[in-house]
């Protein structure tokens, strides 16, 4: 950031118009690249619950580019209003305020077109998205962005929303799609499969996968929601994550699975360790699973890039902070606790 500049609000349709799926992936795998190697840290995410909503906060620290950011919102059965917040790392100075609703649908797409272009075979084209929410076209888009689809399959609870989201497919990236009646039809025999819902209980079972698929696990993001039973990790080699702690802390499939059995955390890669693989599938693997939970160096990767794009475009428009004021000191009369100080 230039000494001097005024910081900038940047509008969801700014973000929009800046960034596009594939600058999206381009830059993820730049900022897992600085996690890789030290240079880039994580803000473990944070969240309180209460009845109808959750409050949570991410963040990371970007060393080379010196910019630390973090991104909170609530969510609420009537939606959220995500904000990543941009500041100066050596001044602290606000550098950029992002709407971060369009953001965070590319970098939850893009991380698991990441992991899909690591982890599925080669030669997959069979896909499954189970979930049909506002998380979903960007799932499938970002699949097919890094294989060859020939058939999307879909399943959701609401036969007309899944009826309607597979014409969407169709319509808006010209793949062949079919929704289903079940998990386990549109699962059966798929390549990938992508799990993207608010499921408080698991619905994807060990059997219903074929031999060879890969998963990419995204819905599940508290402790209160579970989207596939824990012994599916049994056939899975890797098991990727985007950050372990957050795992550990907030996944009830894998604690379940790895604290309540007993199991070595070992055996759990984060994703930036794969992302300089081209493959990094195994060819004996049975399964992969892919785990994200959201992390703040996924948003800052994707907030830093649309900031200089909007900085070089002359987009989004700046914010005049007010001046610093001095507090007042002096003591005055007031009573707390019913007893009145001097």
């Amino acid at each position: 950031m230039t000494a001097g500049t005024a910081p900038l609000w940047i509008a969801e349709a700014d973000v929009a118009s800046l960034l596009d799926l594939g600058e999206a992936i381009a830059a993820l795998e730049q900022g897992l690249r600085l996690e890789a190697r030290g240079e880039a840290r994580n803000m473990t995410k944070t969240h309180v619950t209460w009845q109808g909503g959750t409050l949570h906060a991410i963040g990371a620290s970007f060393e080379s580019t010196g910019i630390v950011g973090t991104k909170t919102w609530a969510n609420t059965p009537r939606g959220a209003t995500p904000l990543l917040v941009l500041f100066d790392a050596g001044t602290g100075a606000l550098v950029a305020v992002i709407e971060a609703f369009a953001l965070g649908q590319l970098r939850t797409s893009s991380i698991s077109g990441i992991a899909t272009g690591r982890l599925a075979r080669r030669d997959a084209r069979t896909f499954a998205i189970i979930g049909t929410g506002e998380q979903a076209l960007p799932q499938v888009a970002a699949v097919a962005a890094v294989r060859p689809l020939a058939s999307v399959r879909v399943f959701g609870r609401n036969p007309e929303r899944r009826a309607a989201f597979a014409r969407r497919v169709e319509e808006g990236l010209g793949l062949s799609a079919v929704a289903q009646g079940s998990v386990a039809e549109a699962v059966e025999g798929a390549d990938i499969v992508t799990l993207v819902t608010r499921a408080t209980e698991p619905f994807l079972r060990s059997a219903m996968l074929a031999r060879g698929a890969h998963v990419n696990a995204v819905g599940a993001i508290t402790p209160e929601r579970a989207e596939f039973e824990p012994d599916i990790l049994d056939r899975c080699n890797p098991i990727a994550v985007d950050s372990l702690p957050q795992v550990q802390r907030l996944s009830r499939e894998f604690s379940a699975y790895f604290e309540a059995g007993g199991r070595d955390w070992s055996r759990v890669t984060l994703l930036s360790a794969l992302v300089d693989r081209p493959q990094a599938r195994p060819e004996e693997s049975d399964l992969t699973l892919f785990k994200a939970m959201g992390m703040g160096i996924s948003d800052l990767a994707l907030g830093v890039h649309c900031y200089r794009k909007a900085m070089e475009g002359g987009l989004g428009r700046t914010v005049q902070l007010p001046k610093r004021v001095e507090i007042r000191l002096k003591p005055q009369k007031c009573i707390s606790g019913g007893v009145r100080h001097e």
